[in-house]
Formats: structure tokens, C-alpha cells, sequence
């Protein structure tokens, strides 16, 4: 055994599968994997993550660092999230089709996404011909994976051939075995009361597909020339099967048994055994046989066993069988043939010559399989998929680098009827159509946009509007929101943030269009429907409707239903705050959300447009804190993240963070600005704005620069390279806002030589 295989750098790693006492032999694999690990390389830490299918039933050993309920796709986050915080360098996945859970197991892809960790995969079933669930789940592994690890020739095979996988990354490892000493059946029979008894064994989790019933119809012959021939059946029925129907099948088997007139002849052993009373169980018997009847199963660990022992095996010709028995290791025996299973049992256990000579073989073979041999090369797997990581090179920082609005990315995602939701990387998803919330936005970007031809801020202004327009249902008073590519409308009425949202658009419209006709036309919506903010009830409709009404105060000083809305909702905002606070949580609800620099923003505008002094001090005092919240400890703008979204009076998690976060914070900042005169609020808005080029926590930038395009989001492992409508308004949003601030800060400084940072 090799001696020089080093962990080179590799200290920690994270292993995900079924583990012990958990009944099956993906537990069993995973549970030899650490323990081969552990002995082979004791200095490095193992985490344990294991799959659980029964919450609560398993008492799982100190390796076990968590359970993750198979059938809860958050608890793949949550378990992806400890990965990450753990430390690991690395994440090994023993995958089989059946122990994850979504379709066709999607829920690990969850899982893998959030650990953001360098990816080894073992696949223990590679299906030549799979379900198009199956081959999607399979591609997104084995797209994640650095390394991917198959037991036999033929699943690199299928890899290659069926996914287009690079033969540079799969390895083919077999399965392991123990490291355990040749030895002469008759030394472990008496044990288990077979003194005298010729042994043929079968071990595995009792179920259909297993061929039991093939050797059963081969025994009447076996008896006839060898009557101290017994056939055990060992392992406990599998776990769905006796929940589906009892033990109705093994005692079909019997019963057959029984009817062959072999029934002393065959003994069932109804036990899943542990480690070590299997591989005594193996070296009991004369024979192991594996009369599978799926040609396609490419692991067998009963027979890697079987053959790690020195047992005399006799097979079907199942892939892995064909592969660890070739060379004269074993026999192979056609599917559901029962006469010359009949034969070839006959023919060994008439010789004892033929019988050795075959065992002695098989343990020579099992010598390469060795754990500590596995584990080394496996080790090597992780090594290299670690050192194939990229690494990040935090570029120097961009100060007050701003990029010019550009259109070219908007038009990208737009048509005649307005602006998709999606995109799969750039190109739009026709899919998902179209959502009023992204169509306000990009209403709001055409009024924003400076040194924009006229014909086209015209065209999009109008074709924006326009979907607006369509999406009011007077009958509900209420605007719809998604729309189908067919121009459908998926509902009669939007959700309260989407009502918010057109609204504010609509104000900002009534105010900064360049042309009369779309402010004409935006003030007459907002006069007829606006007042049904008078009903929302979520803060962040509330404030939207807040920015809206601001915004048309400006346009139209003394509207009534403007100022109405701008007088009901900030105290409502107060009071939520009042109720929320505690000293160490200064937010206006009890958890974070999206959008959250809007609650701020609303109470500064509204404080501007009121001129009360109490509103702008509460919008600070809160866009101080959520800032705070939003701070890496490296300083750098930190947006919080997704998966931190209800979770009561906690600190926020980094991801995933997504671009909507930053322009409204850099819009908060202006606001912010725009009531105090301060340059500290020029320089929060610049950081939230430098997370975009890539001031971040994986200092990668969003935006791409050619095209006026913008990521989907920053993931623990990188970027979501979808690039949606949501996400390409932000970009433009921040862009045009950031140098809108920056020009009222230079007209300040114009006018004010003296003036410096407050």
C-alpha cells in the first residue's frame, strides 16, 4: 500500500450520504468511507452529513454532525449553510437515486449551491437511459462537480458517452472492501450452526430484482449431489417493501422452498447484520452467488465484499460483475437460469482443487480494493478538486467608479408588450412573461436615463405605460401583475407590493418625464387610482406608495390623495417601529426582508415632503442601522441576503444576495443626503453602488459593462449568470441614481466652496 499520499493542504472536509444504524448499503458505504478516512488519514476532520428519511428514529454517532430530513428542501439549505460556516474545504456526495428528495432527488442540487464548496460526487447508479428528471438532476451534479468518482469502467463509460462528460474528470474507484486475512470457511461455521454444511450465500436487503428466486429453483438440483448443500438468504426485507406489504415476499420464497422440497435446504436470515457478523457471515460460506436480474447495476457492495474476503462467487452477468470477476475471478451465469447456477454450484462444491483455486484468486483481487487503498485514492480526488478551485484575487478597489446608464440590456429584454421577468444567462425566457413590477421599474429607468435619443426614450416610455395601463382592472381596483407571453393575465389582482410599486412609478413619472404627454398621462392614472393605496397593509407597499406620493407632490404641489397617503402611512411606520424595537434591533419589523431600504427611503421622502423633522430622523436613525446590518467586516457593502427573509430578530446571512438590495440602499443613501446635506450619505451610496463592479464578499463583479447587463445574484460559490429584468434595472436604477447624486453634490460644491463632509 502506498505510503506517500498526502491530504496537501486538506484538512477538513464535509461527507453527505445515509449513514448507520440507518438500514441500507449507502449508510453502510458511507459509514466504511469515514471510517477508512479517519484511519487512513487521522489528522484531517471528517463532518458527517447524513440523509434521514425518518426524522427522530436514527441514533446517530458523534460523527454525524447533523440529519437532514430527506423530504424538507429548507433543510438542504440549512445543511448546506453549516457546510459552509463549518469550514470544510471540500464536499463529497455518495448519490443514489431514491435518498434525496424533490424530484428525482433535486433537493440535493440545494444543498450543494448553498455549501458553495468544491464538489466530489460518487455515483452509485449511472442510468444509460434515464427519466428527463433524472438526467437533468445528474447534469446539474455532475455541471457542480470537481471530481466525479464511478465503481466500474462501464459507468465512465455512460458518463462519457450519454452526458459528455470529460474523461479528466471521473475516476473509476472501486468499491472498498475490509482488510481481512484469508481464511478457510470451516473456521466460521460453527458459529453460526453450519458445521458440515456446504454454504451458498446471499447477502443484501431482501427484495424483487435480487434473483433469490433463480437459486431456490436451482437447489432441488444441488441437493441431489451435494445434500449438506444449504442456500442462505441473509438480510432483513427492504425497508419499503415491508411498508408496502409486510413480509409477503419472503414468505413467497419460502413457500417456494418448501414446494421445490428443498425447505431444510434454504435458511432465511431475517437480520440486517453490522459490519463485522457480515464479513464473519461471508467467511462462513463456500460460495457467495448473485443472481441479480438487473443487467445494468454497475456497484454491488455485497460482491465487492464477497470478493474482498476470497469468496468463490457465482454471478449473473450484471456490470459489475462482468468487471470484478473477469479474468477468471469468478463465474458468470445467464439471467434467471436456474439450471446452470445448478451446474456451476455442483461443479465447485465437487472440488475442492477448483474451489480454492477460484477463492485464492478472488482474494488476490480484493487485495486492490482494500479500504486504506480506496481511501487514498479518493483522497487524491478531493485534493485535485480542491486545488481546481479557482481562486479569487480581490481586484483594487474601484473608488467612485460609476458606470454610464446603458440601455442596450433593457431593449435586450424587451418586446412590444413590455419588458420579461427572465432570462437563462442573457437571453430572455419567454416562459415566464411578464410581471408589472419590472414594467413600472423600467418606466421609472426611462424617465431616469440621461442622453437617451428621443425616438427611443419615447418608444419604451409608451410600450412601459402601455402595459401599465392594460394591467388596471377597474373592476377589482387593482392592478394585475404577471402576465403570459400570450398576453393572458395569470390573475385579476397583483400582490400589495406590485400595486405599491406602479403607483410610485406612476408618481415619478407625473414628475420627471421628458415629455408632456407621458406626465399628462401619468398624473390622470395616478388620479384615478392611487387611492387604492389607502388600503395596503404591507410596509414596503405602503412605502412604495409613500415614494410615489412624494414624488407627485413635487409635480403637483397640494395634491390632495397624495397627501393623504404621505399623512396616513409614516405614522403607521412609527408605531410598527415602536412595536419591533428592541435595543439591540431598531427595524420596523421583526425579521429582514427584501426591498429593505425602502422603509427608510419612504419616511425621508415623506419627511422632505412634509417637512416633518421627526419622519426624517426616524428614516435615518433606520437607514443607520439596516447600513450597519449591511456591512461586511471587511467594510465593504454586504447585501443581505435571501435566506436570511423571516427569520425572527436574527443577524442577517450573506446570501444569497441579490442586486434588487443595493439600488435600494444607494437610493436610501440619496435620500438620505437630500434631507441632511451630509457627504457621509454620498459615500454609503457609493459603497452600496461599488458592489455591483465587485466590491463584494466573492469580489466578483455583477455588472457587465459591455452591455449595461447584471447578474442575478451572488452566491456562496459564485454568481447566479442569469441575467433578469429585476436585476438589469437595478444595475441601470444605481447607475442613473448614483450620478444623479453626484451632480447635486457638485451644484452644492459649486455654489459652496467652503462646504465639507458633515
Amino acid at each position: 500500500m502506498s505510503t506517500t499520499v498526502t491530504t496537501d493542504g486538506v484538512k477538513h472536509i464535509a461527507l453527505l450520504g445515509n449513514f448507520l444504524p440507518r438500514k441500507c448499503g449507502i449508510a453502510t458505504f458511507t459509514t466504511d468511507t469515514y471510517q477508512a478516512l479517519r484511519t487512513r488519514f487521522p489528522d484531517m476532520q471528517v463532518d458527517v452529513y447524513a440523509m434521514d428519511d425518518h426524522p427522530g428514529r436514527y441514533d446517530y454517532p458523534a460523527a454525524v454532525v447533523a440529519a437532514v430530513d430527506q423530504h424538507d428542501r429548507a433543510a438542504y439549505v440549512e445543511a448546506g449553510r453549516a457546510i459552509a460556516d463549518s469550514g470544510a474545504q471540500a464536499l463529497w456526495v455518495q448519490h443514489e437515486y431514491g435518498i434525496f428528495g424533490g424530484e428525482a432527488g433535486a433537493h440535493v442540487l440545494a444543498l450543494i449551491d448553498r455549501a458553495g464548496l468544491p464538489l466530489i460526487v460518487t455515483l452509485h447508479t449511472v442510468l444509460e437511459k434515464p427519466s428527463p428528471q433524472e438526467r437533468s438532476v445528474l447534469e446539474g451534479l455532475l455541471r457542480r462537480a470537481g471530481r466525479v468518482i464511478v465503481m466500474a469502467e462501464r459507468g465512465r463509460d455512460i458518463l462519457l458517452r450519454t452526458y459528455g462528460v470529460s474523461p479528466k474528470s471521473v475516476a473509476v474507484i472501486p468499491h472498498g472492501v475490509p482488510d481481512r486475512p484469508f481464511a478457510h470457511p470451516d473456521l466460521f461455521k460453527g458459529r453460526f450452526g453450519w458445521t458440515g454444511r456446504r454454504v451458498i450465500l446471499t447477502f443484501g436487503l431482501l427484495a424483487p430484482g435480487k434473483g433469490i428466486e433463480t437459486i431456490i429453483q436451482a437447489m432441488p438440483a444441488v441437493v441431489a449431489k451435494h445434500p449438506d448443500a444449504m442456500y442462505v438468504v441473509l438480510g432483513a426485507t427492504h425497508p419499503n417493501l415491508v411498508a408496502h406489504e409486510g413480509e409477503k415476499y419472503r414468505d413467497g420464497l419460502k413457500a417456494k422452498a418448501a414446494d421445490l422440497g428443498v425447505g431444510d435446504n434454504v435458511a432465511f436470515i431475517d437480520a440486517f447484520v453490522d459490519h463485522d457478523d457480515l464479513i464473519d457471515y461471508l467467511q462462513a460460506a463456500d460460495i457467495y452467488a448473485t443472481p441479480y436480474l438487473n443487467p445494468a447495476q454497475i456497484t454491488s457492495g455485497t460482491l465487492s465484499y464477497a470478493v474482498g474476503v476470497g469468496k468463490a462467487v457465482i454471478s449473473t452477468p450484471y456490470v459489475h460483475a462482468t468487471e470484478i470477476l473477469a479474468d477468471g475471478h469468478g463465474v458468470l451465469v445467464d439471467f434467471r437460469d436456474a439450471e446452470a447456477f445448478a451446474r456451476e454450484i455442483n461443479d465447485l462444491l465437487g472440488s475442492d482443487r477448483n474451489i480454492s483455486r477460484l477463492s485464492e484468486r478472488a482474494y488476490a483481487r480484493g487485495r486492490t480494493m482494500i479500504w486504506p487503498r480506496v481511501a487514498e485514492e479518493a483522497m487524491e480526488e478531493v485534493v485535485a478538486a480542491v486545488a481546481a478551485r479557482p481562486r479569487r484575487i480581490a481586484s483594487p478597489a474601484a473608488a467612485d467608479k460609476v458606470l454610464p446608464p446603458d440601455i442596450a440590456a433593457v431593449e435586450r429584454m424587451s418586446d412590444s408588450t413590455g419588458m420579461l421577468q427572465h432570462a437563462i444567462y442573457s437571453v430572455p425566457d419567454r416562459r415566464h412573461g411578464y410581471c408589472i413590477d419590472d414594467n413600472a421599474r423600467a418606466l421609472m429607468l426611462m424617465t431616469a436615463m440621461p442622453d437617451l435619443d428621443p425616438t427611443v426614450r419615447d418608444k419604451w416610455t409608451t410600450i412601459y405605460a402601455s402595459f401599465i395601463q392594460y394591467a388596471w382592472n377597474p373592476e377589482k381596483r387593482r392592478f394585475r401583475n404577471f402576465m403570459n407571453f400570450d398576453r393572458t393575465w395569470c390573475e385579476d389582482e397583483g400582490s400589495e407590493d406590485s400595486n405599491g410599486r406602479t403607483i410610485w412609478a406612476l408618481g415619478v413619472v407625473a414628475r420627471d418625464a421628458h415629455e408632456a404627454k407621458h406626465r399628462d398621462w401619468a398624473t390622470a392614472m395616478f388620479d384615478s387610482t392611487a387611492s387604492l393605496a389607502l388600503d395596503l397593509g404591507s410596509p414596503r407597499a405602503q412605502a412604495f406608495a409613500m415614494l410615489g406620493a412624494a414624488a407627485m407632490l413635487q409635480s403637483s404641489p397640494g395634491h390632495r390623495l397624495a397627501t393623504e397617503i404621505l399623512k396616513r402611512f409614516p405614522d403607521e411606520h412609527l408605531a410598527l417601529l415602536d412595536a419591533a424595537r428592541r435595543p439591540e434591533w431598531g427595524w420596523f419589523e421583526i425579521v429582514l426582508a427584501y426591498d429593505n431600504a425602502r422603509l427608510p427611503e419612504g419616511l425621508l421622502r415623506a419627511g422632505l415632503a412634509l417637512n416633518r423633522d421627526d419622519l426624517i430622523a426616524c428614516g435615518l436613525s433606520t437607514l443607520e442601522w439596516i447600513m450597519e446590518k449591511q456591512t461586511a467586516p471587511q467594510g465593504h457593502f454586504r447585501a443581505v441576503g435571501s435566506e436570511s427573509f423571516g427569520r425572527v430578530y436574527a443577524e442577517p446571512l450573506p446570501f444569497d444576495q441579490q442586486p434588487l438590495e443595493a439600488v435600494a440602499t444607494v437610493d436610501a443613501c440619496a435620500a438620505a443626503y437630500d434631507a441632511t446635506g451630509d457627504d457621509r450619505w454620498v459615500a454609503e451610496a457609493n459603497r452600496a453602488y461599488q458592489w455591483f463592479l465587485g466590491a463584494n464578499d466573492l469580489d466578483l463583479p455583477l455588472a457587465t459593462q459591455r452591455d449595461g447587463g447584471c447578474f442575478d445574484g451572488l452566491m456562496p460559490g459564485g454568481l447566479n449568470r442569469n441575467q433578469g429584468a429585476e436585476s438589469i434595472l437595478a444595475l441601470q436604477m444605481a447607475s442613473c441614481a448614483i450620478s444623479g447624486l453626484s451632480h447635486r453634490v457638485g451644484k452644492v460644491a459649486g455654489a459652496d466652496p467652503r462646504r465639507r463632509a458633515g
